[in-house]
């Protein structure tokens, strides 16, 4: 007999029958088949509430679950290949690929995923690693030796949440934004990665949020930026020897947010994205001595993203997010050159050591993330690595529609529309709405190979609404749900629900929503108050009380949460919160709903799950309930997602494709 059985039996509940993933059980007072929990839940968390996954269901899901990809992690020392993140087993793992399509030599082993980046001046190939464990995101810092030694140091204190930023470009000094001074404020620390436990307080951030982004090429000076919200921020320049902070003047209207901050090579000015000027974030070159601003972009009307230097030859290449995809760019001088590339996300740019490449995580909608580089200066593509797809026929994979869509206050609203090959007049198309987190997130267009099951095998259409308050449509779009008006995002919803009738192909007496953290706020929010058009929600990770959200989460992350949705100590807010908050309106959601959380969760506490299911539960609704103690903010660990995305789609097919 095993642990699950046994535990099981500890309850009084008899056993039915053993398959593959779950052990099927029957209660006295509720004849409804559920399973003992794979994912073993904390003692007193009940059990998966839901039917067991048919075999069937687990082997259509296998090629879908096996597909891989790979994100570019930087380029060697020695321009002699990359460094790439992918999953062979469990968890995501460092490899080195030495030539375009070569094999992948991996270079760490560990239970937990790993992410990090060749230690720059080190041409052994040593590496600089961030690491959590079951997902509570304390991260420690390590320098992995090269392949030879292999030897792993620890950097950090082994208890607080570190997080590793810039890394001097001689590799002697990196710095960590650490909370190991009280839990509670990230200050900046300098680490020696040749000297473990040895860092140095460098900067001190009592109720503020620095974050370090660039390190001057002589080592001399950092830029820095005070992070109050999506909205406000401010830079700065930091003396390393003393510690002076100097801020950078921010003309045009203000507060303004900023993003990437580079130094220029000569480490005399710097390259910075600013919403200062307009409603999105250009580019500008900032001379650090006068304080005067250049603005470089003022003819694109999207945000610049990530901003690279070329530190010999001082070209500069970025990225934009035009209506959700990336533009890639070359500037030299004042002149900039578009690439073409397809509908897709680029991230992660790099020059190579040389300055003749650029290396990148490049993912469409129809295939996988994969690292490629680009020649200079003709554009010239090529894909080193070549992610599986589980045999599946990648001709079949979807690309989505963008549309714009009117809400209740004429504006409109950006979405993304994948409709499966079966969808027709005559056979309408049952619909999955997902939405995204954040809530200043955005959905833009990548691979998801979950989608692409519910297109091909489920028949499901799959829209991906941008509701306000999304990043990436200026900075008056993304203030849309501040505050007192966060309900318009779930508004937003409802208008959506009003276009999809529109659509003859699409079945608007069958549609399912979908979403996590934020999102799964935004799902427990439409049932609230669309449970007569919706047949029923996922929520993944989501925030069910704002009040106990934000008194529960973790303290370096409270304020800044406060600054999004409004502060809960405020009798105002706190009325408001309890008026909204789906923990005291549940008794208005009338439809079937599944549960799925990290007991680790440092974001939004497994507290919020265990609130909402037993207030759905007495309107006499089905909720199925998914808790994982290994697990945080998500499902990381690739047994449990494929357990979690195999319960949600027997869900979503008992209580959305098969409804009447």
């Amino acid at each position: 007999m095993n642990r699950n059985t046994r535990r099981v039996l500890s309850r009084d509940w008899v056993v039915v029958a053993v398959l593959p993933w779950v052990v099927t059980v029957t209660v006295a007072a509720d004849k409804t088949p559920v399973p003992a929990d794979p994912l073993r839940g904390p003692r007193r968390s009940p059990p998966l509430v839901l039917p067991v996954v048919p075999p069937r269901l687990v082997e259509r899901m296998r090629r879908y679950q096996n597909v891989r990809s790979a994100a570019f992690q930087g380029w060697s020392p020695d321009g002699q290949g990359m460094l790439v993140r992918t999953r062979f087993a469990n968890t995501s793992q460092l490899h080195r690929v030495h030539v375009p399509g070569g094999r992948r030599q991996q270079l760490t082993f560990f239970d937990e995923p790993a992410n990090g980046r060749f230690l720059p001046g080190d041409h052994r190939g040593a590496l600089v690693l961030s690491m959590s464990r079951g997902g509570d995101e304390n991260y420690q810092v390590y320098v992995l030796g090269a392949h030879e030694t292999g030897q792993l140091r620890r950097l950090t204190d082994g208890k607080s949440r570190n997080v590793l930023g810039p890394v001097r470009s001689d590799g002697l000094f990196a710095i960590v934004h650490s909370t190991q001074r009280n839990g509670r404020d990230t200050d900046l620390f300098i680490a020696d990665p040749h000297r473990p436990g040895e860092m140095s307080l460098l900067l001190k951030t009592t109720g503020e949020y620095w974050r370090a982004t660039d390190w001057s090429r002589d080592g001399s000076n950092l830029l820095i930026n005070h992070y109050v919200s999506i909205n406000e921020s401010y830079p700065a320049v930091l003396d390393v020897a003393t510690g002076k902070k100097t801020l950078i003047p921010i003309p045009g209207t203000r507060p303004a947010s900023h993003g990437t901050l580079v130094f220029a090579p000569d480490g005399q000015s710097a390259y910075i994205t600013t919403d200062t000027n307009g409603e999105f974030r250009q580019l500008a070159r900032v001379n650090l001595k006068t304080m005067a601003y250049e603005f470089l972009t003022e003819k694109l009307p999207w945000n610049v993203t990530d901003v690279v230097v070329e530190p010999e030859l001082g070209m500069v290449a970025f990225t934009t997010n035009e209506d959700g995809a990336s533009g890639l760019y070359l500037l030299v001088g004042r002149a900039y050159r578009r690439y073409a590339l397809p509908l897709g996300l680029v991230s992660g740019l790099e020059f190579s050591p040389d300055g003749t490449q650029l290396g990148f995580t490049f993912s469409r909608p129809d295939a996988p993330a994969d690292a490629w580089s680009m020649r200079l200066p003709d554009g010239r593509l090529t894909r080193w690595t070549h992610s599986e797809v589980g045999g599946l026929d990648e001709d079949a994979f979807v690309v989505p529609e963008r549309i714009r869509y009117r809400t209740f206050d004429g504006r409109r609203i950006p979405a993304y529309v994948f409709r499966p090959a079966s969808a027709s007049k005559q056979a309408p198309a049952p619909v999955l709405i997902h939405i995204h987190g954040g809530p200043e997130s955005q959905y833009r267009p990548r691979f998801s190979s979950l989608d692409q099951f519910y297109l091909n095998e489920l028949g499901l259409a799959v829209v991906r609404p941008n509701v306000r308050g999304s990043a990436g449509y200026g900075k008056t779009y993304v203030r849309l749900d501040n505050g007192l008006k966060r309900e318009d995002s779930v508004k937003d919803i409802g208008a959506l629900l009003d276009w999809i009738a529109t659509q003859p192909d699409l079945d608007a007496s069958r549609v399912a929503v979908y979403g996590g953290s934020y999102g799964g706020y935004m799902v427990l929010g439409s049932l609230v108050h669309f449970s007569d058009r919706l047949k029923c929600g996922v929520d993944i990770v989501g925030i069910a009380s704002f009040e106990s959200f934000l008194k529960n989460t973790k303290a370096y992350r409270r304020d800044l949460r406060r600054a999004e949705y409004g502060d809960e100590r405020k009798p105002e807010l706190l009325k408001f919160f309890r008026r909204i908050d789906p923990v005291h309106n549940a008794d208005k959601i009338q439809t079937s709903l599944l549960v799925a959380h990290g007991v680790n969760d440092p974001r939004v506490p497994f507290s919020e799950a265990r609130q909402i299911v037993p207030r759905v539960r007495a309107n006499r609704q089905t909720v199925w309930t998914i808790y994982a103690e290994n697990e945080g903010h998500g499902f990381r660990k690739k047994a449990n997602r494929d357990y979690v995305s195999a319960a949600v789609v027997l869900f979503l097919k008992q209580h959305l494709v098969e409804s009447k």
